[in-house]
């Protein structure tokens, strides 16, 4: 790759370019069995048991899930919906699909009704494994599907076998984790197809598996804003990101790293988790949680010792507020890389302090499969704050004109930043005109606006269609979200555009308020929200241009976001207009 600005600030030891996997993903993991077979691929781990599956035997189950796949007759090209949570089960599923030559179909498992219906339509999934406690869900949305087969297992399938008859026994039909009764599978296998049905597969032939240039996996996004499109990621999009990432965390070692595994593995973050932890031969720590329960996965580090937590600030943000966090001994954790939104440089610095490691932001999306940026790691390396870092190895960028995407911006300036590298998807599936409007002459048009300074440092200023337009002037967001973070009634913030008809749109922040100090009763909170509402927009008012100020601050329970720590801003936006308008007068509500 040519030279770029930011190459003089990598580690002597991260190439500025990267060697391009000519192997697909399941070759990895026959690389690391074959190496380490003994060593625990996965742990599955719960308050009073555990459960571990060595990399010969998953390699030997995602083979036999393989040969099922096959003689349930899906072929080379077809699509396998996985809808599970963090279980063994998604990757010997995984893997056993790409030995098959089949595409995986990433379904989040709290999907129902109309958006579970629409990846299965869009997507003709031929076939898909779920939890039993899940197929009333998709018994509703299964008619409208091309579905031939569902495959079921249950949360204990990996349970060790005292702690999985106890399940049986106790809890199993009271979870909804029997198999449906009356809807059992035929001779010829369509229907339902038990788990246990699926392990006495014979290995199908190498040949038949997918090659580097194959789809691997179509992985929707768009969903919070739209209907969902199905990003194309091929075995080589996805192979050459996990060599990204771990040429980023230099010295890792192989057979040595335990990876702690919270962010769902059915988002394309937790698939690159997956993907580098495979080809390092490390151990994937799964903590059986119903949601991210920070104490619980506290609890569970000074067991299992891991090395590298990757999250989301919300993830950090919540194990440095517990109480007692002292009493867990976190000095074994080394790395973390935080995504999907703006790291708070507070939560990092009590992160850093709890662990003696070093947690820093890094940018991705799900187009580029979809580790993109990130800040330097190792000892030494240059941040800036409020940076999400510099380009990955063979990646390029640039920051181009918002009105017509065709001219370079000088560094400061902020417009849409675009991408151009090995790890961007092939196309949108189905979709030939947004594919079109995304990948434009090689480059991937990220949809978000940044700015780079002159060292290549790239600040992102928000999601081009997050951005609010008040009476011609442009607002962005996040600015405003990360001064109201850094108020301390301020726990967590979010802020979107509403339709008005004299300025465009105006400003609505939704905030939730802090816990109570220790020392007492927290300023602002409780019955006297009216104060606390005056002190956050005293200090905005401070800060920020008038057209900037938020015209209502709404002091709420909770932000809704989704399983990756998102803000849902169409679900704000559409609790905002349902709002009792305001006067009109273009005033900020007063308080």
């Amino acid at each position: 790759m040519e030279q770029r600005p930011w190459h003089r600030f990598y580690a002597q030891d991260v190439p500025p370019d990267i060697a391009v996997p000519d192997v697909p993903l399941h070759a990895f993991l026959r690389a690391s069995a074959a190496r380490h077979p003994h060593r625990a691929a996965v742990i599955l781990s719960g308050p009073n048991f555990h459960a571990a599956v060595s990399y010969r035997a998953l390699d030997q189950a995602s083979d036999r899930f393989a040969g099922a796949l096959r003689a349930l007759g899906l072929g080379h090209g077809d699509r396998l919906a996985i809808s599970l949570p963090n279980l063994p089960q998604y990757v010997v599923a995984l893997y056993g699909a790409f030995k098959a030559g089949i595409t995986v179909v990433q379904i989040n498992p709290l999907y129902r009704g109309d958006d579970l219906a629409f990846l299965l339509r869009d997507s003709q999934a031929k076939a898909l494994v779920t939890l039993t406690r899940l197929y009333p869900h998709v018994a509703a949305a299964r008619r409208e599907t091309a579905l031939e087969h569902v495959i079921l297992t249950k949360v204990a399938d990996y349970f060790p076998p005292l702690w999985r008859a106890l399940y049986r026994v106790l809890r199993e039909r009271r979870e909804g984790d029997a198999m449906p009764r009356g809807d059992v599978p035929s001779r010829g296998g369509a229907g339902l197809v038990p788990w246990g049905r699926m392990m006495r597969g014979r290995r199908p032939p190498d040949a038949d598996g997918a090659g580097p240039d194959d789809l691997a996996v179509l992985q929707y996004t768009g969903g919070t804003t739209g209907r969902p499109r199905g990003a194309m990621l091929t075995h080589r999009n996805l192979a050459v990101n996990a060599a990204q990432g771990l040429a980023w965390f230099r010295d890792l070692r192989e057979g040595a790293e335990v990876f702690l595994v919270v962010v769902p593995l059915f988002h394309v973050y937790g698939l690159l988790v997956l993907n580098a932890g495979v080809r390092l031969a490390a151990t994937h720590l799964m903590v059986l949680m119903r949601m991210f329960e920070p104490r619980v996965v506290a609890e569970q580090v000074p067991r299992w010792r891991p090395t590298v937590f990757p999250g989301v600030p919300a993830m950090y943000a919540a194990i440095n507020q517990l109480k007692d966090i002292a009493r867990h001994d976190l000095h074994s954790i080394r790395y973390c890389l935080s995504g999907a939104a703006g790291l708070p440089a507070e939560v990092a610095r009590r992160f850093d302090e709890l662990t003696g490691g070093r947690l820093v932001e890094g940018y991705g999306l799900t187009e580029a499969a979809p580790l993109v940026a990130a800040n330097p790691i190792w000892p030494g390396g240059v941040e800036k704050p409020g940076s999400i870092g510099i380009p990955m190895p063979g990646t390029d960028v640039r920051i181009v004109d918002l009105e017509t995407g065709a001219r370079d911006l000088p560094p400061g300036e902020a417009g849409e930043l675009v991408v151009r590298g090995p790890q961007v998807m092939r196309g949108f599936w189905n979709a030939p005109d947004d594919t079109a409007t995304a990948l434009r002459g090689g480059w991937l048009f990220t949809g978000d606006v940044a700015r780079a300074d002159a060292d290549g440092f790239l600040f992102i200023e928000d999601r081009k269609k997050d951005m609010i337009q008040v009476g011609g002037l442009k607002v962005y967001p996040r600015e405003i979200e990360d001064l109201l973070l850094e108020h301390p009634l301020v726990r967590e913030a979010a802020v979107v555009g509403t339709p008005h008809p004299v300025r465009g749109e105006t400003i609505i922040a939704y905030v939730t308020l802090a816990a109570p100090s220790a020392g007492g009763a927290r300023e602002g909170a409780g019955g006297d929200s009216v104060a606390a509402r005056r002190q956050i927009r005293d200090w905005l008012r401070e800060r920020l241009p008038s057209y900037k100020l938020p015209r209502r601050i709404e002091i709420v329970d909770t932000i809704p976001k989704t399983l990756i720590g998102k803000p849902l801003r169409r679900v704000l936006r559409e609790t905002a207009a349902a709002a009792p308008a305001e006067d009109g007068t273009g005033a900020p509500e007063q308080t």
